[in-house]
């Protein structure tokens, strides 16, 4: 699929009732080997919401849920391609063991923020996370659709 000049990215930040972290070893890219999150483009047709819920079960086989947003990367690759992921905190919508999925990823697994923290394989985006979300007060909040004259089929407001 061809992404232009603008991408926009989504990922998910899931955590068990331990604490632990569902991460991923990605097996191409500026992430290969690294710990990081599970994350992909937004698809046309879908909120970038529903493309978190999306790349999470691609990834590892988790189903899981959006309850607010963890935060936004933004960057600009080679002063040309803005480049833009808004990462979601997710609640699991049931307990099991992450599945890698074999074409994208070298490995998934749960593991606790201070083991991440301790790893020289974690990326710095998520070591950096992990210091911020220990602070964050993370939730949902519903808001009403802004009206039948922007014709949206999907509305949704995180925070």
């Amino acid at each position: 699929m061809k992404r232009g000049k603008v991408w926009l990215a989504a990922a998910g930040v899931v955590t068990d009732k331990k604490g632990r972290w569902l991460v991923v070893k990605k097996s191409y890219g500026g992430l290969k080997g690294q710990w990081s999150l599970p994350a992909g483009f937004v698809d046309a047709g879908e909120t970038a919401d529903e493309a978190a819920v999306r790349e999470v079960k691609e990834e590892t086989g988790i189903e899981a849920a959006v309850c607010g947003v963890a935060g936004i990367r933004s960057g600009v690759i080679q002063n040309d391609i803005s480049d833009t992921m808004i990462i979601f905190h997710m609640s699991l919508t049931e307990e099991k063991e992450p599945k890698a999925n074999e074409g994208e990823l070298l490995d998934a697994c749960w593991m606790p923020p201070s083991e991440l923290e301790e790893s020289p394989e974690t990326s710095v985006l998520l070591r950096s996370m992990i210091q911020l979300f220990k602070e964050a007060g993370l939730s949902c909040r519903e808001i009403p659709d802004p009206g039948e004259q922007f014709g949206y089929t999907a509305y949704r407001f995180f925070i």
